[in-house]
């Protein structure tokens, strides 16, 4: 799943958001509704708790966003339990110059979004952000 969204203000409020997610091998729109099957709808959870703490903390430590694409993919077994999780999100500064410790608090943070903090944390695990 993926997602592409532009920001405003000192906060990186969303100013414009799209959502996507593989069908079939193509990208296709999110659209969430009554019969969006479930492991769809968590990844999403993922997904949007990642990024919602990386344009807060981002915006916390000076750094305003212009906008990001963010992506995460999941890799389950038969009974869907999680074998791997991987996170990236790259992200187009407005403003402010990041340091090492700011990329690694802001990552840090990231990992303790209240989604990651209630799922099994599988074997396999990366989380990349990258502001230019």
């Amino acid at each position: 799943m993926r997602l592409s969204c532009q920001y405003s203000g000192d906060k990186n409020d969303i100013a414009g958001m799209t959502v996507e997610h593989r069908v079939d091998g193509t990208w296709q729109a999110f659209d969430m509704h009554p019969q969006t099957p479930g492991f769809e709808i968590f990844v999403y959870a993922i997904l949007n708790c990642q990024h919602m703490y990386c344009r807060v903390n981002c915006a916390e430590r000076g750094l305003l966003l212009a906008s990001a694409n963010a992506e995460v993919s999941i890799r389950a077994d038969q009974d869907w339990k999680l074998e791997l999780m991987d996170v990236g999100i790259d992200g187009q500064l407005a403003s402010g110059t990041p340091t090492a410790g700011d990329i690694d608090y802001i990552i840090g943070r990231m990992q303790q979004c209240p989604v990651s903090s209630n799922i099994h944390i599988p074997p396999e695990t990366h989380t990349r952000l990258t502001l230019s």
